[in-house]
């Protein structure tokens, strides 16, 4: 009966190895990996929530400009993300398409 009883322990910390410290060091190595290869320019939000663009770099601390003519001095790890935007800038949007005309509705000039 102790050999199953021991078994049953190292299948439990097996188990917690893989459901609990794994994913957490592979989230700590993107983490550091994510606070080296910040540049000049890139959009950062902040461990607080601030959203905002880097205008110069330390090593340990980020100054990020928040509004125009206004930067804060933030430490490195309180860099929460990079922000990767797929969307257009609002002064970037597109006049939206005609829609095409309906077939059962008038036509032009009639």
């Amino acid at each position: 009966m102790g050999g199953a009883g021991f078994l049953v322990i190292i299948i439990a910390f097996g188990f917690l190895y893989f459901v609990l410290i794994r994913p957490q060091k592979k989230r700590q190595l993107a983490s550091q990996r994510m606070l080296n290869e910040l540049h000049v320019g890139d959009e950062v939000v902040t461990a607080g929530g601030i959203y905002g663009e880097i205008v110069g770099l330390g090593d340990e601390d980020v100054t990020v400009r928040i509004a125009p003519e206004l930067d804060v001095r933030v430490a490195r790890r309180a860099i929460a993300s990079v922000i990767t935007s797929a969307a257009p800038e609002p002064g970037e949007l597109e006049a939206p398409e005609d829609p095409e005309p309906d077939a059962t509705g008038p036509t032009p000039g009639t």
